[in-house]
């Protein structure tokens, strides 16, 4: 794991975690830019979670106001973590229905990029979806499934995770529309993801697993489900079968230039 600069806030007795104005400020930017984007490009299924949770516009929700929803939607919970956590605790807590929620916020001066998973990109980019059976069904498999991976398969899952549940986009009768958190939780990526600039490839696991991506730009491609449903089914299919395909067949080519030293 990376270092990082940024420290979770520990929780009083109660549970409460106590925010600084600043930080509350920086939540309110993020939410309101954000919320008016998502109008005509976030799916239904995301925008009915974002109805439910009722996320606060003024401040840093806590985290037993988001467990509440989840809970009574599809038994989720959330849980606090640190800013950075090893593969093998994320996969414990997925199987376990916990989602990771580090307590940290970015700062102003990374408003619009930020390399660890923050509080508003967990909050707001993924746990409206947990409150869709589909999308639940799925995260809870995809955790069951990394507990008993080798670290190699472990690899081609992490692909997987980040073709769909981070970085997916899926067809609507209504059109084309994003349902990965890595996305929702990006004004930039927002508006490239449905532009015509980015490749839209129809999903398929195998080649999900087989494409390489890197963190730190704009994805040169997406995996475009057919409805939000085809997440519940792979959840059924034999996905670790996909993985030994996938590694047998091999990396693509990146579509992106390497990361300078």
């Amino acid at each position: 794991m990376k270092a990082t600069k940024y420290v979770a806030r520990e929780p009083d007795a109660q549970g409460h975690i106590a925010y600084p104005d600043g930080e509350h400020g920086v939540w309110q930017t993020l939410i309101e830019r954000q919320l008016k984007l998502l109008d005509g490009r976030a799916c239904q299924e995301y925008l009915d979670g974002i109805e439910q949770l009722a996320l606060p516009h003024d401040r840093i929700p806590q985290l037993n106001e988001i467990n509440r929803v989840l809970d009574a939607t599809t038994g989720w919970q959330v849980a606090r973590v640190p800013a950075l956590i090893p593969f093998q605790t994320f996969f414990e807590l997925l199987a376990s229905k916990r989602f990771p929620v580090a307590t940290f916020i970015r700062t102003r001066e990374e408003l619009d990029y930020l390399q660890e998973p923050d509080i508003f990109h967990e909050i707001f980019g993924h746990c409206p979806l947990l409150t869709n059976p589909w999308f639940a069904e799925f995260t809870h498999t995809y955790g069951q499934l990394g507990l008993k991976a080798s670290k190699e398969e472990r690899v081609y899952l992490a692909r997987l995770y980040w073709m769909t549940i981070e970085f997916g986009l899926v067809d609507t009768p209504a059109g084309r529309r994003i349902y990965g958190g890595g996305i929702l939780s990006s004004p930039k990526e927002t508006l490239y993801s449905v532009s015509d600039e980015p490749e839209h490839q129809p999903f398929d696991v195998v080649e999900a697993m087989r494409t390489p991506y890197r963190i730190d730009i704009l994805q040169p491609v997406y995996f475009v489900l057919p409805e939000l449903k085809r997440l519940f089914e792979v959840a059924h299919e034999d996905i670790m079968a996909h993985v030994r395909t996938a590694m047998q067949l091999g990396l693509h080519q990146p579509k992106f230039p390497p990361k300078a030293a």
